[in-house]
């Protein structure tokens, strides 16, 4: 983390314009990929009037959009005045679902208060989905929530994790999810946080990016005679050919990875007050304090929430302590990183690295060397490995094997 010194660099330049706020940890689906192992309610989650604050303290700051997400938001009990609120107030309410509990009676009253988008999360084709999300008819559940939020006139998108179970269905879902009706797809790596990190085996490894990106490329071009817009998260990149297809929301335009965004222009809220620079982020390193003790505007000053406004080429190391693209991507997504190596500064998921790494016949294996505590946004931890880009690979297991609880050494 950096240290204190540095905030004299952090400025009134970046405000929170768009929040991620895990309304409570309770949720209806055990996923075996859950960043936060979500499930039940923490201890002592924020009360309504308690969240009432944080939306006025929100659009003081000039917050324009907050994802209420979970757990499942709709379980928290002042899931709806908080939506109320947030759109009374200016700013754009959107939500991420799982979607088993999206009824079409929720779906209308999400509409009746303003909700302007809900994301339903699909992790792959129906078989696949339901074993991700530990729950048979759970494939069902989320396209039905769809389906509810359609005809309540809501906007809909979807949102996926790529692990290797689900890497060779992306063509397949995709007409699946548009014959839906969303409008976007946000695509994602799953990453060892959490159960996550429980299951190592079901991880990409960085070369698998060399098959993946060219198909989201060429996904994305045909979703787009669609009318879809495909999403790559900021824990999808970074500067290999497709980086500017793959980073633009339109056509006529072309975009590149800016950095890491969290402190920067986003916020993490933990469901009992903890606020962090990204809902991602691991708890125990990144939490500025708690917006009980302290408010939001102090907090966002913090080292904590502070690290991507202060970071310099120090900061790097590994392969992208030398990048050429360094000054601008700064090592990529932080919790990914700090996932697989116990710190940012050096992410092997990177399209421009997995590159430069084949053109010199080599490639990298991600190796499990320490498993996470148990606890919500935890991570183990990964040694890199550098072998011939021809090594053999290793049989791939069953879908249900590479689910299996795996303690590493």
């Amino acid at each position: 983390m950096p240290a204190a010194r540095r905030l004299d660099v952090v400025t009134e330049a970046h405000h929170p314009r768009y929040v991620v706020w895990e309304l409570t940890l309770a949720c209806d689906q055990p996923c075996t990929h859950c960043g936060s192992r979500a499930g039940t309610a923490r201890p002592d989650e924020l009360d309504r009037d308690q969240a009432l604050d944080v939306v006025r303290q929100l659009a003081a700051m000039g917050t324009r959009e907050v994802v209420l997400i979970g757990g499942e938001a709709y379980l928290h009990p002042a899931f709806l005045d908080v939506v109320r609120a947030l759109v009374a107030a200016g700013v754009r309410a959107s939500m991420t679902t799982g979607g088993a509990g999206m009824t079409p009676a929720l779906a209308r009253e999400l509409a009746a208060a303003g909700m302007a988008l809900v994301s339903v999360s699909v992790d792959g084709l129906a078989p696949t989905h339901d074993l991700l999300r530990a729950g048979k008819g759970s494939f069902a559940r989320a396209t039905a929530a769809l389906a509810a939020l359609r005809d309540a006139g809501i906007e809909t998108g979807a949102n996926t994790n790529v692990n290797r179970l689900n890497l060779g269905e992306l063509e397949a879902l995709y007409p699946i999810l548009r014959d839906a009706g969303i409008r976007g797809w946000q695509v994602q790596l799953t990453v060892p946080l959490g159960r996550g990190a429980d299951r190592p085996d079901m991880i990409l490894q960085p070369y698998d990016l060399l098959e993946l990106f060219p198909r989201l490329a060429a996904l994305k071009e045909r979703a787009w005679t669609d009318g879809v817009t495909i999403f790559s998260a900021n824990n999808l990149g970074y500067f290999g050919p497709e980086e500017g297809l793959l980073r633009s929301p339109r056509k006529e335009e072309l975009h590149h990875f800016q950095g890491c965004v969290a402190g920067r222009f986003a916020m993490g809220i933990e469901s009992d007050g903890a606020i962090k620079g990204c809902p991602s982020l691991q708890t125990d390193t990144y939490v500025g304090g708690n917006v009980r003790a302290t408010p939001l505007a102090e907090l966002w000053r913090t080292p904590q929430l502070g690290f991507a406004r202060a970071r310099t080429a120090a900061d790097r190391w590994g392969f992208c302590a030398t990048c050429a693209f360094g000054e601008v991507c700064q090592g990529g997504c932080t919790f990914t990183a700090h996932a697989l190596l116990g710190r940012p500064g050096n992410n092997p998921y990177c399209a421009y690295r997995v590159q430069q790494l084949a053109a010199r016949g080599q490639r990298e294996r991600l190796i499990a060397v320490a498993a996470a505590p148990g606890l919500p946004f935890d991570n183990g931890r990964f040694e890199l490995a550098l072998e011939p880009i021809d090594a053999p690979e290793p049989p791939r297991p069953p879908p249900q094997q590479l689910l299996q609880i795996r303690r590493a050494r």
